[in-house]
């Protein structure tokens, strides 16, 4: 056969290979997204934002008997629609809000939390359906994790920050420490000191490969004395209701490269992990020093710039 059959048979082939995809199916590959697999049936995509479960529907046999296929296919799709959002709210409820802290540990019996929960679950997208040869139906529902849901359950400690006000001078930080009422803390996040020659970047970059890190609604990012360089005292609530506190990557390139972070981004390295649910990275205080070196990184911080690089 020479090179053009060759090339005809393949493109034959591609196209019947096209044709066999259900035309009502959007779903995308991700293979490079960190994802957290709940059960047999559900996952936790913590790159892209969202909460997807699969629900599989058998047609009663007395129906596909005495009613015909299309009735039986009609009861199946709509056991499969069931199935798929009792699955949904089961992933939801494995989500991780933080270290310590699940979805399900949040949400309890409290009534009006579960409503809205369930609420958003009869919401959800369908991305997939499929009907297969026995008349079993398979539906794939998709729930944004974004949005409402962190909304919901994102701690009440995330609050609105300020914007940045840059300290560049001792003359300067007097002034603020003056202005301050009495008895507040001596300096805010938002009133911070830049030191001279610091760096100022456009985002950090977390390398947590190799050190067991879990994706989590609120991580918190620590230097090796404890305290705090990415975390509730810095982020301002709407940025991370909206876009997720921190992105998560599996590719460190793909990472810097992130519009999240594009420009100038700090490259940190996880040295551990921290807490019951592994979810808080601790990085040297070298690369912590960086982000507090200037006061405009604050933006940063504030802004949900970080991105996690995970296995």
């Amino acid at each position: 056969m020479n090179f053009k059959g060759m090339a005809m048979n393949v493109l034959i082939f591609t196209t019947l290979a096209l044709l066999t995809i259900p035309a009502d199916s959007v779903m995308a590959k991700p293979f490079g997204d960190v994802m957290e697999h709940v059960g047999l049936e559900g996952i936790i995509n913590w790159t892209q934002g969202y909460l997807e479960a699969k629900g599989t529907g058998i047609p009663p046999e007395k129906y596909e008997k005495f009613y015909g296929k299309p009735q039986a296919r009609s009861l199946a799709f709509r056991a499969a629609q069931l199935a798929a959002h009792q699955n949904l709210l089961e992933v939801s409820r494995a989500v991780r809000i933080h270290s310590t802290f699940m979805v399900k540990d949040s949400m309890g019996s409290k009534k009006e939390v579960l409503d809205q929960v369930e609420s958003m679950a009869k919401g959800a997208q369908m991305v997939h359906r499929e009907y297969l040869s026995d008349g079993t139906v398979e539906v794939t529902l998709r729930m944004p994790l974004l949005g409402g849901f962190t909304q919901l359950f994102l701690p009440p400690e995330f609050r609105t920050v300020p914007d940045v006000k840059a300290v560049s001078s001792p003359k300067e930080t007097e002034v603020a420490a003056q202005n301050q009422p009495v008895g507040s803390p001596s300096q805010k996040p938002e009133e911070t000191l830049s030191k001279p020659g610091s760096q100022v970047f456009t985002g950090m970059v977390v390398d947590a490969r190799g050190i067991g890190v879990n994706p989590a609604m609120a991580p918190n990012i620590l230097d090796e004395d404890g305290r705090e360089v990415f975390g509730s005292t810095y982020v301002s609530r709407e940025f991370a209701v909206h876009q997720g506190m921190a992105g998560y990557a599996k590719d460190m390139t793909a990472a810097r490269e992130d519009k999240r972070v594009a420009g100038k981004p700090l490259t940190v390295k996880g040295v551990k992990t921290e807490g019951q649910g592994k979810s808080n990275v601790i990085i040297s205080k070298a690369d912590a020093d960086l982000i507090r070196g200037a006061s405009e990184n604050l933006t940063l911080l504030k802004q949900c710039r970080v991105i996690i690089v995970m296995e």
